[in-house]
């Protein structure tokens, strides 16, 4: 809850505004999600340079923050002559995450064991650091699974972001620590993601994204997808679970607070 205007505030914590889709009207599209009551955004680096964008966004906007990842999609193009630079812009007071870092075996625009290699490097950073990660997967359950709930379990602490899976799957997630996402998805007619969100997940480990310009949720489907479109996603999940959204608001915001250790105002 917005105590100024005593309306009902949620936070988008994975959106790429950078992405070209907004080169004609990020500025616009920024507003309009200040406009629709979000209180804060995070901004999601996949390589050096959307990290860099990230960076910059978050420091000509109060309310946005950045995160710094090499996705799987991006892992054969890291050398090891940049985790330096990587490392330096971990640095930035900006960044409140790694990510999104994972596997990705649906695209496999990267060699698996290139992915396996990137993601273990980022993840030994985010324990050095001590810094949340952002876990992205996508046809690759078997792998991830081992490494992030038994590897690394209890030394770190992370979101699994735009959730679709199944409960059992969920399940996993939830006992190892991790907090679960759920984007525009959870508006689609029959979407399993919104059972889980509904039914499954304990509030205190629910987070909202939009994981704009992709997956807009209900009544913008097959549009450009945008942080102001956060509210639609928590108007859902709150009425799937039958509670009031003002509570769902006050709680995931909190979630947010602490996996990424800043304040919503």
């Amino acid at each position: 809850m917005d105590q100024k205007s005593g309306k009902i505030s949620v936070v988008d914590t994975h959106a790429h505004l950078d992405f070209e889709n907004f080169n004609s009207d990020r500025d616009a599209v920024i507003k309009n999600a200040r406009l629709a009551n979000v209180a804060a955004i995070i901004n999601i680096g996949i390589n050096l340079e959307t990290i860099k964008k990230s960076i910059a966004l978050a420091e000509s906007h109060d309310f946005i923050y950045a995160t710094a990842g090499i996705h799987p999609h991006d892992a054969n193009e890291m050398k090891s002559d940049q985790w330096d630079e990587f490392i330096e812009l971990l640095r930035h007071p900006n960044i409140v995450a790694i990510g999104e870092i994972g596997l990705d075996y649906y695209r496999d625009y990267s060699p698996h064991d290139v992915q396996k290699k990137i993601l273990e490097r980022q993840l030994e950073l985010a324990v050095e650091h001590d810094l949340p990660v952002v876990v992205h997967t996508r046809n690759a359950w078997q792998d991830v699974m081992p490494i992030f709930t038994e590897q690394y379990r209890g030394k770190l602490k992370g979101v699994f972001h735009c959730f679709s899976g199944l409960e059992s799957e969920a399940k996993a997630v939830l006992d190892a620590g991790y907090f679960i996402s759920f984007t525009g998805v959870v508006t689609f007619k029959n979407a399993n993601a919104l059972n889980i969100a509904a039914h499954y997940v304990p509030l205190d480990r629910l987070l909202l994204e939009t994981d704009c310009p992709f997956m807009a949720p209900e009544p913008f489907r097959g549009k450009r997808c945008e942080p102001a479109h956060v509210p639609y996603i928590a108007k859902k999940i709150a009425e799937a679970r039958g509670m009031d959204l003002a509570e769902l608001a006050k709680q995931t915001n909190q979630n947010v607070e602490k996996l990424f250790g800043i304040k919503i105002i």
